[in-house]
């Protein structure tokens, strides 16, 4: 059974073969033992705090998708209490600006990409990656909608808005066309040095080399222009599931290479809205639907996918889900039916 938990100390291991297998672009799993470890902690150090512990908003959540058969980590998956609490949280804003001469009779509206920290204090959706070994079934989806049902049942540990940074378009070397025209024009560095740097958290580079006027998208290379808001091939599933949940652009991109960041209000995430709190009940669940199920107590944190019985006020799961879950009968979980969607 997959079962999805709280990193600990003992994942790092796994977690270093995850970044390593996630590639050029995934800024937030740098390659470097130190940084994971240190992020490790950190996770460590927001779990065990209580909510009232939490006002300062700087907490980050990390969770792994482990095999209980195998006892591997094949996934992981993240959430971000405040984006831009201790550092500047940078984004391109898409927009416009309008050049008229009623006089001459000429109007162009252009395109233009300001740098900006609009984003600063919402919480963030990150760090969701799948090994290729389990690209298969539900698992995708359980690996991201994890994170709903978590957010629905510590709601007061995150804003109100919840963004998710998609990865923009890159090669298989990691040259990214958009970071391409920055490199030339305000950078001596390649795409995955920058990125790996900001991975590292070491970010004040971007506010100090960055462009700090508006640029014109129309004077960008056609390579760098067409990539603009567009997702990498293989973050096509995530961005098309965060879509259906009610995530919108809203024209704001990635810095290096200029990916989406896509956005909710927390209150209107479709998991959120349609999951509910029920009571624990041990029987037969053969007859029941594809359900995700989640405990309620942050600390001990556990999420699956597994076959459930919806009753009125309980959910029905056989023994070996309870297990994996570590409740018992008459314990909560929060719940939604994937065959419902």
């Amino acid at each position: 059974m997959l079962v999805i938990r709280p990193i600990t100390s003992r994942d790092l291991v796994a977690l270093l073969r995850i970044a390593e297998e996630s590639g050029v672009g995934f800024t937030s799993l740098p390659v470097n033992e130190e940084r994971l470890a240190a992020k490790i902690a950190h996770s460590e150090a927001s779990f065990a705090l209580s909510d009232s512990q939490c006002q300062s908003g700087e907490q980050g959540y990390l969770l792994v998708l482990e095999d209980t058969d195998t006892g591997e980590v094949v996934g992981t998956t993240a959430l971000e209490a405040r984006v831009g609490q201790t550092d500047a949280f940078w984004h391109y804003h898409l927009g416009s600006a309008v050049h008229s001469s009623p006089s001459l009779g000429v109007h162009k509206e252009l395109k233009t990409l300001s740098l900006c920290n609009d984003y600063s204090g919402v919480s963030e959706l990150c760090t969701l990656f799948l090994s290729e070994s389990h690209r298969q079934g539900y698992n995708g989806k359980l690996l991201s909608k994890c994170r709903f049902m978590f957010l629905a049942e510590f709601r007061d540990r995150f804003s109100d808005v919840v963004i998710a940074e998609m990865r923009g378009v890159s090669d298989a070397q990691g040259k990214s066309p958009f970071w391409s025209w920055l490199q030339e024009h305000f950078f001596d560095m390649e795409f995955p040095q920058a990125d790996y740097l900001s991975g590292l958290g070491k970010k004040t580079f971007i506010a100090e080399l960055m462009p700090r006027h508006p640029i014109y998208v129309d004077m960008l290379p056609k390579a760098a222009q067409a990539v603009i808001g567009q997702v990498h091939d293989k973050t096509r599933p995530a961005l098309k599931l965060l879509k259906a949940e009610g995530f919108r652009w809203r024209g704001y991109v990635d810095v290096f290479d200029a990916g989406p960041t896509v956005e909710c209000d927390i209150d209107h995430i479709k998991a959120i809205r349609e999951s509910e709190r029920l009571e624990v009940a041990i029987g037969d669940a053969s007859e029941g639907v594809q359900t995700m199920i989640a405990t309620t107590h942050i600390q001990q944190f556990r999420c699956t996918l597994a076959q459930a019985c919806h009753r009125k006020g309980d959910l029905v799961i056989d023994q070996a889900t309870a297990d994996a879950l570590g409740v018992k009968a008459g314990d909560w979980v929060r719940a939604i039916a994937f065959e419902k969607e």
